[in-house]
Parts: structure tokens; C-alpha cells; sequence
């Protein structure tokens, strides 16, 4: 599905504590699978009843009553292929596609998870230690 211009993003504070009924029936077990808290999300669709979420290659229908926007476009989204800014001495850079977009509450800013090579880096990255491919 084509993204919205412009994409909207922002966080859904969604825990168990609070029941399934912003949780679309459909959508139930893998939002829950996914731990929505902390990640940023990308808004593509919105209806009467629902809102779209997308998460990596994953869309969610749930409620928009707990979908904070946030004011700033993070520096990469899902899909971006990037590489580490500046590698260690005499190793290559890391080099992938941004798998997860995380919140950093306390910074007000985005932490980004690669994949590289079918598999996914252990290591979080700072927005300025990536750069676009």
C-alpha cells in the first residue's frame, strides 16, 4: 500500500492493561506479539471506526483514541536502506534496511534497528550514526 504524503507518525501507548477494544478482532494477537509501547508507527488510513497502523512490513486496525501524532518526521522509516555513519577503524560499515523505529521518551527523538543480510543487528542506532544508501 502507497504511503500518505505526508506520512504521519506517531505512538500507540497500547498495553493489555487496557482490554482489546482498540484492538481490532483481526489484528488481536500479533499487536499484543509486538509490544507497542515505545515504537514509532506510521498512520496510512483512516475511517470512520478505525485507524491503520503500519509497523515494518505489518498493518494493525485499532482505535485512534490512543494514537498520539508526533509534531516531527524521524530521520529514516521502515524499508530506508542506510549504513553506519562512521564504522569502527577497519571494519565495513553496517549496512540494511530500518526494521524498527523506536521512541526515546526522555530525548524526544528516534532509535532505529537494521537488518542486515536477513538478520537483524542486536544494536540500536542514533539517527546520527546512520546515513541513507
Amino acid at each position: 500500500m502507497p504511503r500518505p504524503k505526508p506520512v504521519v507518525f506517531g505512538l500507540y501507548a497500547w498495553t493489555p492493561d487496557y482490554g482489546f477494544r482498540y484492538i481490532h478482532p483481526a489484528n488481536r494477537r500479533t499487536f499484543e506479539w509486538l509490544e507497542p509501547t515505545g515504537k514509532l508507527f506510521e498512520k496510512i488510513d483512516e475511517t470512520d471506526d478505525w485507524i491503520l497502523l503500519r509497523y515494518d512490513e505489518q498493518q494493525f486496525k485499532v482505535s485512534a483514541e490512543l494514537f498520539t501524532e508526533l509534531p516531527d518526521k524521524p530521520a529514516f522509516s521502515f524499508g530506508d536502506l542506510v549504513e553506519e555513519a562512521q564504522p569502527e577503524p577497519g571494519r565495513k560499515p553496517h549496512q540494511g534496511l530500518i526494521s524498527d523505529v523506536f521512541w526515546d521518551e526522555a530525548r524526544h527523538q528516534a532509535r532505529f534497528q537494521i537488518v542486515e543480510k536477513k538478520r537483524k543487528l542486536k544494536r540500536i542506532f542514533e539517527a546520527t550514526e546512520l546515513r541513507l544508501v
